[in-house]
């Protein structure tokens, strides 16, 4: 199998170095493909989940929590998806310093498998009336190992893809972790639209729900070959060697004493990154249909048009961050939603189907300045040491704390206030946290991670 190794003296690059400059690390092409291949299909798991689950929220609701009120129904599904939220801190703070202590590779595959079983597992629940309240308990078991699991998925995710690939190429490969985050919403929440559309709503409840959530099962097989067969990452493995034994364990309090000012920083992007994701592709079709009274099927399309944008825009956009550097794309996609969300919400809010599109596809646009830079920002921001348990605390509480209430926040807002503005000032607050936190974070393109030997491509 092809490895990433340390220049020999005849494959240097020319140049003075001093007596102790690190050897820079040589890449295999295909070697990183793989590696991105299998960090992207994890994050592509994950957010097919996501998809299923709010497009069939409502006949979850029927299957196991059969109150005979819709609206109870859905707010016990939704609770049971949002508890998944509440344990991922606890699992960012397992895997996380897990990872920096027996390797990536190893805590990649585990995520891996409870992620698949947790996701095939819903689909084996017997409904409410076979068993009656152990089916929502059960339902509510599976979205709690899901949760527990994610939360050492994207920080591993992201810091793999980062320590495996080239400097001068570390945006454009890491941007294909949020091309499989659209890939797999898109494939979830279309093959839930197509099921809607083939089956009676009668077989629908019945069987047809179980379909999209059994698909786990083979697709975490996939995915956890794909990860097996991967070795452990030239800058753990460099700091392994160096340490002479197997890695020191550092003290979770330790992962947040000694890191705070980038973990305040990290919790500051991911804030930006996550409200403005979350908005539009989570709360933004709830809007349309509940506030503007807009057809709730042809607000769903809209969404899935603008992700399909975005997928195509994204290693672009990974590639530019690469050349201009992390920066300014992020200020500029703060920039962009500080001044561009009103305009946008209120072209949405003319309702029809080309200025609905027009909004959101700004909006999409915008997005991608986020998803294309951040899987290379953060994980530049702590050292190898660290890195993985530091980002995974830090990731998760900002999405916890930020990300995932969104939604909730800004329907309370609308409820106490009247305005429907409210999504697009509460975009703008935290476009000015994001573009504090870029303009306080070094640029980090082209530049070794910290604690990192530089990494190369190998010449082709």
């Amino acid at each position: 199998m092809a490895t990433a190794t340390a220049v020999t003296p005849s494959t240097q690059v020319p140049g003075p170095r001093t007596a102790t400059a690190p050897a820079p690390t040589v890449t295999d092409p295909a070697l990183v493909k793989r590696a991105v291949k299998a960090a992207a299909l994890g994050n592509a798991m994950e957010w097919f989940d996501f998809g299923v689950y709010s497009y069939i929220a409502v006949t979850l609701g029927k299957v196991f929590f059969p109150s005979g009120n819709p609206t109870a129904q859905l707010l016990s599904t939704f609770g049971a998806f949002a508890a998944a939220f509440l344990v991922r801190p606890l699992g960012g703070m397992v895997f996380g310093p897990l990872g920096d202590r027996v390797g990536r590779q190893k805590v990649l595959a585990v995520t891996m498998i409870m992620m698949a079983a947790g996701t095939f597992a819903i689909g084996l629940i017997p409904s409410y009336a076979s068993i009656g309240v152990g089916a929502p308990l059960l339902l509510l078991a599976a979205r709690l190992v899901q949760g527990f699991s994610t939360g050492g998925e994207y920080a591993g995710a992201s810091t793999f893809i980062a320590e495996y690939a080239p400097d001068k190429k570390r945006g454009f490969f890491g941007s294909w972790l949020e091309f499989g985050t659209l890939a797999g919403y898109i494939g979830g929440a279309g093959l839930v639209t197509l099921m809607t559309a083939l089956l009676s709503a009668d077989d629908l409840t019945s069987w047809g729900w179980r379909i999209p959530f059994l698909i786990a099962g083979p697709m975490g097989i996939v995915g956890l070959y794909l990860r097996m067969r991967l070795e452990e990452t030239p800058a753990f493995a460099a700091e392994v060697e160096k340490a002479e034994s197997a890695r020191p364990k550092v003290p979770l309090r330790e992962m947040i004493t000694s890191q705070w000012p980038a973990l305040l920083l990290c919790m500051a992007l991911v804030l930006v990154f996550n409200v403005t994701d979350y908005m539009l592709l989570s709360y933004m079709p709830s809007y349309l249909t509940s506030e503007l009274k807009y057809d709730e099927t042809h607000g769903l399309l809209v969404v899935l048009g603008v992700m399909a944008l975005m997928m195509i825009v994204q290693p672009f956009a990974g590639a530019l961050t690469d050349r201009v550097g992390r920066r300014p794309v992020i200020a500029a996609g703060c920039a962009g939603f500080l001044f561009l969300s009103v305009p946008a919400l209120l072209l949405i809010r003319q309702g029809s189907l080309l200025a609905v599109g027009l909004g959101m596809g700004a909006l999409g646009l915008l997005l991608v300045c986020f998803t294309a830079a951040m899987p290379a920002a953060l994980p530049a921001l702590f050292p190898t040491r660290v890195r993985y348990g530091s980002l995974s605390i830090g990731f998760n509480i900002s999405v916890s704390l930020f990300g995932g209430t969104t939604p909730l926040a800004v329907t309370a807002l609308i409820g106490a206030t009247g305005n429907l503005m409210m999504p697009a000032y509460y975009m703008m607050a935290a476009a000015v946290v994001g573009g504090f936190a870029a303009w306080r974070m070094t640029e980090t393109a082209g530049k070794p991670l910290p604690g990192s030997a530089p990494s190369v491509e190998a010449p082709r």
